[in-house]
């Protein structure tokens, strides 16, 4: 990975993108034009696109003080927030019933808001802006999705810079007829709180992230070797697995399957530039079909 800089002398906001950030959005409005040709088919239904970190569709670093002191490239971290506008310009050959972008930052959001009406005011009342935590609104898609009398079917995007979704919000859309992206920060920051010696300074962070106890994550990263030192002493030495990874990615995804039925195989992986992992992109659904579409999708991209 590349050297972290130092960005201590400047306040600005950095502007800058790397080739993974397009891919990744490539990727996903090609499957919402896919889902929305598939859904004009069931008009029983009312689709709601749900954006839980919408941002002000602006390219630009947000909280550089938790990736200068992660030492993390902020090139590596673009948060460019695109998906927005690439999505409600979509209307062919249907749009989506309601539009839901949320976003911490009542900054952030106010600024999307001005953007997105002033662009597409003949949509404006199917546009709801919620300056409001992720998960809150996550629990609340949740429990509509599940009163049957609504007929809600949902498009879930999840793209945060860092591991802001709890997976106990995330457990409340099991039973939903919902699709699922979300982008999973396994090089950037997972990998990097799962330290080498298995200190797990961030521990509460990491059960929160993915759903299990501190023993199920010691399990699943880190074996234990007793060896002799020069003394004829025991010590207990820590190996971390091999390709971890990868390995976060199998192992979120294999969580998501006991929310969903159906998960992408093969998630779609972002590199920086010299090509070190840093981001999966794994999609969810409880339609067969629907993940058939968004594995070619990514195997194409």
């Amino acid at each position: 990975m590349a050297k972290s800089k130092s960005f201590n002398n400047s306040n600005k906001k950095k502007s800058w993108g790397g080739k993974w950030t397009e891919t990744k959005l490539d990727a996903f409005e090609k499957y919402v034009k896919a889902y929305l040709n598939i859904m004009s088919k069931n008009p029983y239904w009312k689709i709601v696109y749900f954006d839980g970190f919408a941002g002000s569709g602006e390219r630009k670093i947000e909280n550089e003080e938790l990736f200068t002191q992660l030492s993390i490239d902020l090139e590596e971290v673009n948060v460019y927030q695109g998906a927005a506008e690439r999505v409600v310009k979509i209307d062919i050959p249907i749009s989506f019933d309601y539009y839901y972008f949320i976003d911490k930052s009542e900054e952030s959001s106010n600024k999307l808001r001005d953007k997105i009406i002033s662009s597409f005011p003949d949509k404006k009342e199917s546009f709801v802006f919620r300056n409001s935590e992720c998960d809150l609104q996550l629990r609340k898609l949740a429990k509509a999705s599940k009163d049957k009398t609504k007929n809600l079917a949902s498009l879930i995007f999840l793209d945060p810079f860092g591991m802001q979704i709890s997976w106990d919000a995330i457990r409340e859309l099991k039973g939903t007829r919902s699709d699922v992206w979300i982008l999973i920060p396994t090089g950037v920051i997972v990998n990097r709180l799962l330290d080498r010696k298995g200190e797990l300074k961030s521990i509460n962070k990491l059960q929160d992230f993915f759903g299990m106890t501190e023993e199920e994550i010691r399990k699943q990263f880190y074996k234990n070797e007793i060896k002799l030192n020069l003394f004829g002493e025991e010590e207990n030495i820590t190996h971390k697995v091999l390709d971890p990874i990868n390995h976060i990615a199998r192992i979120y995804k294999d969580n998501l399957k006991t929310v969903w039925k159906h998960v992408t195989e093969v998630p779609l992986r972002l590199d920086n530039s010299v090509g070190t992992p840093i981001f999966h992109f794994v999609f969810a659904s409880n339609n067969q079909n629907a993940v058939k579409i968004a594995q070619e999708v990514i195997k194409n991209i």
